[in-house]
């Protein structure tokens, strides 16, 4: 009994040591995976629609902490997309605008022209058919440290791991 007792400490000292402890790693960031969801899509706001147009999150639903945020790609610049987020605001030159905005609930996002002083019959098309959009889910720890949530390459930079899934 006495060397089973002498060999099972053996056993327990042996698998118990450690070795010399390594320098200490880089700080890194506090909490949880910091990645948004990012959904681009083209679209019409067609007047039989109203307008309007709903987006229904493709995993159901997001927490209530989300952030969303939504951008038109409003150019084209040297092969890269301008984007603009909502509320977007395009004046034309008899002095009528347009307005891109939204809404959002935990299922879906509602993006839909608003007019402020003229019929909406007659934006022209371009305002109106094939649309770009990027509907964005920001972890909502992620958003209530930073200013940064209204420009598409900010998002992008500070969650460098973020995938775009683009939908027909």
């Amino acid at each position: 009994m006495k060397k089973i007792s002498l060999l099972l400490a053996f056993i327990f000292l042996t698998l118990s040591c450690e070795g010399d402890r390594g320098p200490q790693g880089p700080p890194g960031r506090d909490g949880g995976l910091e990645f948004a969801t990012v959904y681009e899509i083209e679209r019409d706001l067609r007047p039989q629609d109203g307008y309007t147009f709903i987006f229904e999150f493709p995993g159901g639903e997001i927490p209530e902490s989300d952030i969303v945020q939504v951008f038109l790609s409003e150019d084209r610049i040297n092969g890269n997309d301008l984007w603009t987020p909502l509320p977007a605001i395009f004046f034309f030159d008899d002095g009528s605008q347009v307005v891109y905005n939204y809404n959002h609930t935990s299922f879906d996002v509602e993006v839909f022209l608003t007019d402020n002083n003229f019929n909406l019959d007659t934006v022209p098309d371009e305002y109106v058919f094939n649309k770009r959009f990027r509907i964005v889910v920001i972890p909502g720890a992620f958003g209530e440290n930073n200013s940064e949530l209204n420009s598409m390459e900010a998002i992008m930079q500070e969650m460098p791991n973020t995938e775009i899934i683009k939908l027909d």
